[in-house]
C-alpha cells in the first residue's frame, strides 16, 4: 500500500514483518535491588533506555513500586556490555533512583526515558504524568515530555515542552519523545489531540535549555505531522532517539495494530533538514516470545534505547510492560530493508 505524507512524497508500506531483532536477554524486577531505598525490588521494570561508559552498559529502567498508581521511576543499574551483546543469563543488579516524581509536570509519574547525546551532553527526556493526570475534571495535558541533563554527578530537570498557549486546550497527552539536533533543534513528540486522533509529530525548539537553572515549561513551534498511521494501524509513535548512519539520521518508531492492538516496531531514515527519506516497508520486529505476548500490556514490544556498536545496532526495549528485553539488528540488513523504502 502506498501512503502519502505531507510534503507529497509517497511511502510505500506493508502490513508483514520481517522480524530481524535478534533477542540477547532479559531482566526482569527479580534481578534488581534498589539502593538506599526502604523497597527493596520494584514491582516491575521495563521500557529501559541505554548509554555506554567504557565497557559498561548504562541501563535505565522504568520501574514501579506498586499498582494503585502505577506511579514511575527511571532507576540505573549497569551490565557487562560485552555480556549483553554474546546474549546472557540475568544476574543480581543493584539499581539507583535516579529520577523520580517531583514536581507538578511528573507528579504521577517519570515514563519510558530515552537517554541521548547532545553537544556532549547526556540527555534524558521522558513522559511526564502530570498533576491532573487522575483529574477527571481536567482531560487537558494529562502527559507532558520533560527534559533533564546529567550533570554534576546527577540528573537536573530542565523543562516540560508545551504546544503554544492557544493550543493546549486541544491536547490530551504529549509522549514518545526526545531532542534531535539537526539543521535545528527538533522535539520529536506524539500528541493525542481531542479529536481523540494522534499525531506523530516534530516541533522546533528556539531556546538553549541548557541555559536554565530551574524547571519550567517551554513552547515548541512549527508543529509538524511526519507520518499518519495506515488503515490497518491505530497509531504511530517514536521510540528510539536517531544514531546517525552515512549522514542519515536512522530512528525506530511503534504502530499499534488497529485490530490486535499490539505493538510493532519499523524504521525510518531522515536527512539534516528532518525530511524523511526512507521508511521500512514491513515491520521490523513484533511480540513473538512468551513474555513479549504476555504481561501487563499483552502484545508490546517498545525499544527506547539504541546504540551503535561497531556494524551492530543494540536496542533496550519493554516487554508487555513487564521485562526489560535486549537484542541486537545487523545494520546491513536493516538498510538493505530501508533502501527498499526510498521515498518517491
Amino acid at each position: 500500500m502506498v501512503f502519502k505524507l505531507k510534503d507529497g512524497l509517497k511511502v510505500r508500506r506493508e502490513n508483514v514483518t520481517r522480524d530481524i531483532v535478534e533477542r540477547k536477554g532479559v531482566i526482569t524486577a527479580k534481578n534488581i535491588h534498589l539502593k538506599k531505598f526502604p523497597i527493596d525490588t520494584p514491582v516491575t521494570i521495563f521500557n529501559a533506555s541505554i548509554d555506554v561508559e567504557g565497557d559498561e552498559l548504562l541501563v535505565y529502567g522504568r520501574i514501579v513500586l506498586g499498582y494503585f498508581t502505577y506511579a514511575s521511576a527511571v532507576a540505573e543499574f549497569r551490565i557487562p556490555l560485552n555480556d549483553v551483546l554474546n546474549g546472557f543469563e540475568a544476574g543480581h543488579y543493584t539499581a539507583n533512583i535516579c529520577l523520580y516524581p517531583n514536581n507538578k509536570y511528573d507528579l504521577w509519574g517519570v515514563e519510558d526515558p530515552r537517554v541521548y547525546r547532545i553537544d556532549g551532553k547526556k540527555v534524558m527526556t521522558y513522559c511526564g504524568r502530570t498533576v491532573h493526570y487522575f483529574d477527571p475534571s481536567v482531560r487537558v495535558e494529562r502527559t507532558l515530555p520533560v527534559t533533564a541533563v546529567y550533570m554534576n554527578g546527577k540528573w537536573v530537570k530542565l523543562c516540560a515542552f508545551r504546544v503554544p498557549e492557544e493550543f493546549r486546550g486541544f491536547v490530551i497527552s504529549d509522549k514518545d519523545s526526545f531532542l534531535v539536533e539537526m539543521d535545528k533543534c527538533y522535539l520529536f513528540h506524539r500528541l493525542h489531540m481531542k479529536d481523540e486522533n494522534f499525531y506523530l509529530v516534530k516541533s522546533i525548539v528556539t531556546c538553549n535549555i541548557f541555559e536554565r537553572t530551574e524547571i519550567g515549561d517551554i513552547s515548541v513551534n512549527d508543529t509538524q505531522t511526519v507520518l499518519e498511521p495506515a488503515k490497518y494501524e491505530e497509531k504511530l509513535g517514536w521510540n528510539t532517539p536517531p544514531i546517525k548512519v552515512d549522514g542519515e539520521y536512522l530512528l525506530l518508531l511503534h504502530a499499534v495494530d488497529a485490530e490486535t492492538k499490539a505493538y510493532r516496531v519499523f524504521a525510518m531514515l531522515m536527512d539534516e533538514k528532518s525530511n524523511v527519506t526512507a521508511v521500512s516497508p514491513c515491520y521490523i520486529m513484533e511480540p513473538r516470545e512468551c513474555y513479549e505476548i504476555y504481561g501487563d500490556r499483552p502484545f508490546t514490544v517498545f525499544p527506547c534505547g539504541a546504540i551503535m556498536v561497531d556494524d551492530t545496532i543494540l536496542i533496550s526495549y519493554g516487554a508487555s510492560d513487564s521485562a526489560v528485553g535486549f537484542g541486537t539488528i545487523d545494520l546491513s540488513e536493516l538498510m538493505d530493508i530501508l533502501e527498499k523504502g526510498r521515498l518517491e
